[in-house]
């Protein structure tokens, strides 16, 4: 059984695409998100945008794309496309460019062994 039920699923997604809009679209210093407001920091190496912030009691971290590195996220990011990658507990989880959340792994349907 999953943790988080699928409203908070489709409410986390309207997190991060809200996230991703504030921070790389609209370059806001920081992030509004209910009644919370986070920070826009930029890392110290790339000076790429990141945001910590919390969704139904989880720390979650969006972290813009480093353009330079070898991902298919990266080859959208030196194509000029904004594109934001989601942590929770360390793993990436999701990312949001165009508009569109891509989930990462943990939603499989497969049941048995």
């Amino acid at each position: 059984m999953s943790p988080m039920s699928e409203k908070n699923s489709a409410e986390l997604d309207e997190a991060m695409l809200s996230v991703w809009k504030q921070a790389l679209v609209d370059r806001a210093k920081r992030v509004k998100l209910g009644e919370s407001s986070y920070a826009v920091r930029s890392t110290a190496k790339r000076r790429l945008a990141q945001v910590d912030f919390e969704f139904a009691g989880q720390a979650i971290r969006g972290l813009e794309q480093n353009p330079a590195t070898e991902s298919r996220w990266a080859e959208l990011a030196r194509k000029g496309a904004k594109v934001m990658q989601f942590l929770m507990g360390g793993r990436y989880v999701a990312a949001v460019h165009d508009g569109k959340v891509t989930h990462f792994g943990g939603r499989s349907k497969k049941s048995g062994p």
